[in-house]
């Protein structure tokens, strides 16, 4: 799921109790994260998202959101679309899908 939908879908349904978006824009305005379910994301740092990245992860510190966000250093957009051989990185899927997993499992156990 994209990234700016999933964070912005979680803002407004009280149904949601946990994400992970993977890549992806921050909702605007900015403060209806504070409303958000806990987030698990994935970012690559070679793409227009990575900014992004790292504001949601200071506006989910300050609103005490419970998050695990990270950016992959050598990923690129779609990094874990293994149908797009350009992009692709196995190791960070690999390592973005645990850190889901692990987060899932303790959010809903």
């Amino acid at each position: 799921m994209g990234g700016g939908f999933a964070i912005g879908w979680a803002c407004t349904d009280d149904r949601l109790k946990v994400i992970a978006p993977f890549y992806g824009t921050t909702p605007r305005p900015i403060t209806a994260l504070q409303r958000a379910c806990p987030v698990v994301g994935s970012y690559p740092e070679k793409d227009f998202t990575a900014g992004m990245r790292r504001k949601l992860d200071t506006v989910l510190d300050a609103y005490q959101i419970g998050h695990d966000i990270k950016i992959y250093p050598e990923a690129k957009h779609s990094f874990f679309n293994d149908q797009r051989p350009a992009s692709y990185n196995a190791e960070a899927s690999a390592d973005a899908w645990q850190r889901t997993l692990a987060f899932f499992k303790e959010r809903l156990g």
